[in-house]
């Protein structure tokens, strides 16, 4: 069980990893567990730099916008009234773009994980990783807050650092791996009570 930040920290675990849960609380993996609450299909696609519509037309899908006159957008309140069967490209320089990383590294399984699925991901993980022990390796990408769009420094995001524990990824749900030191560490915070 491995814990890392943002790009580089894809680049660094997902390659080879059984499993990959991507950690975006405020935007991303929460409009996903949204959308597929309402029986939607989410396509991650990195930004929005035109390539979206070719995935939105090859894959018979919308396209989530920006703004305040797009009907779907990376906020998950704008996504309570999707249609059941309604295939979405949801574009995001952080959490999309994290996921779509993920796959193209060759990642075994892509998770999105948040607070409102947290022990359905871990379960998952577990499971996607070959059970209870060291079978397989879950590396959990807390995706932070890109500055200034898509190419901006990152910005390590408590948040994000919190629903890293909350996700079963970092042991609550008893996955049964040893925990990396960074994973240790997100797992403690989120742990401390006053």
């Amino acid at each position: 069980m491995r814990l890392e930040w943002g790009p580089n920290g894809l680049r660094r675990l997902a390659p080879g990893a059984a499993v990959v849960v991507i950690v975006d609380v405020l935007s991303f993996t929460t409009s996903v567990d949204v959308a597929l609450g309402r029986g939607a299909t989410v396509l991650p696609y990195r930004w929005h730099d035109g390539g979206e519509h070719e995935l939105a037309a090859a894959e018979g899908a919308l396209v989530a916008g920006v703004g305040e006159a797009a009907a779907w957008t990376l906020r998950p309140a704008s996504l309570v009234d999707l249609r059941a069967g309604t295939r979405l490209v949801l574009p995001s320089p952080n959490g999309s773009a994290l996921s779509f990383g993920a796959a193209e590294a060759g990642a075994g399984a892509v998770l999105a994980g948040c607070l409102r699925n947290a022990s359905a991901v871990a379960r998952a993980a577990r499971d996607l990783a070959g059970g209870p022990g060291p079978d397989g390796a879950i590396s959990v990408i807390a995706a932070g807050e890109r500055w200034h769009g898509h190419t901006g420094p990152l910005r390590v995001a408590l948040e994000d650092q919190l629903g890293a524990k909350r996700p079963g990824t970092l042991g609550d749900e008893g996955v049964g791996r040893r925990l990396h030191p960074e994973a240790v560490a997100a797992s403690d915070a989120a742990s401390v009570r006053r």
